[in-house]
């Protein structure tokens, strides 16, 4: 983050906390709208929804702003991204929410790994013990091999590394592409993909679940602008934590709502899963500041 970035720290938290009860929102919406549809077409639905909220925003913007040289790389983006929102929905759908949210936050685990190997990042040794803890954490909430193991975390696994693929992807793209292009491409691509999977289950909501696609859409580009926002006015690491009230509020929703219950592990895992997540955070914005600091002196070096 450049030395000249103004941070407004209340405003800060509470876009992130909007965005956070957005995200959980749309959880909920999503939960609701499996109880009639095939989650094809509510990823289908969320990706029309989000783009129709999300077009008012974009065109506010110089329009040649928006131009890009990248499509095949939004192409294999969006395609990697329609896998990773269908296996998420699928979890949202079919196991307990809380179960299911605690385990999408292990993608920052995936996402140091990954950046390692694609992106060329150096990590030292107290992250790596970050992954370590993630991984433990998954593993708390996975139990494979028990009596209480279900294949069907492993799908929200699954979702979990695909997320971290296309935030690396995300990465690439934005050393290019600005975040109102990627946001954009990202939706125009999204639309015609995932209507190609709702075509084979199509069947037209009915009544109510209108109500919760048109929500999952509205909700889901809510909370990925607000996220955004949040992001420019504060530090990751201080903003991290306060995602994690999701994991409560869903759970509370699934006990009132669902009659779900959690099981104790689930709590523990998830517990280890948002340390990892507090402490990777915390790092990269130490390691961003002091990028910060030091770039303007090298800068200046003679010779170079």
């Amino acid at each position: 983050m450049s030395a000249t970035t103004i941070h407004h720290p209340l405003r800060a938290a509470g876009f992130m906390l909007a965005s956070t009860l957005c995200f959980g929102a749309m959880a909920i919406t999503i939960r609701l709208a499996s109880h009639t549809l095939h989650t094809f077409e509510i990823a289908f639905f969320r990706n029309l929804f989000g783009l129709l909220a999300v077009l008012p925003l974009v065109m506010r913007v110089d329009p040649a702003s928006l131009r890009t040289t990248q499509l095949s790389r939004y192409f294999v983006r969006c395609s990697i991204g329609i896998f990773s929102m269908l296996a998420g929905f699928w979890a949202i759908g079919h196991l307990p929410l809380a179960q299911a949210i605690s385990l999408s936050y292990s993608s920052p685990v995936f996402v140091t790994i990954l950046a390692v190997l694609f992106l060329g990042e150096h990590v030292r040794g107290r992250r790596w013990a970050a992954v370590a803890l993630g991984f433990i954490g998954v593993l708390v909430i996975v139990r494979p091999g028990s009596t209480d193991f279900s294949a069907g975390t492993l799908i929200a696994l699954l979702a979990a590394v695909l997320s971290a693929v296309v935030a690396i992807q995300i990465k690439q793209l934005s050393r290019v592409d600005a975040a109102n292009t990627i946001v954009l491409y990202t939706y125009l691509f999204w639309v015609p993909i995932s209507i190609v999977p709702a075509l084979f289950v199509w069947e037209w909501p009915q009544g109510i679940a209108w109500l919760w696609v048109i929500g999952a859409g509205l909700f889901g580009t809510g909370g990925q602008v607000l996220w955004t926002h949040a992001l420019k006015l504060g530090e990751v690491s201080a903003l991290t934590p306060i995602s994690f009230v999701q994991l409560p509020l869903v759970a509370l929703v699934g006990w009132l709502w669902f009659g779900e219950t959690v099981d104790a592990w689930t709590w523990v895992g998830a517990g280890i899963i948002l340390a990892s997540n507090a402490y990777i955070a915390h790092r990269e914005a130490v390691l961003l500041r002091r990028h910060a600091t030091t770039a303007p002196t090298e800068a200046a070096k003679p010779g170079e």
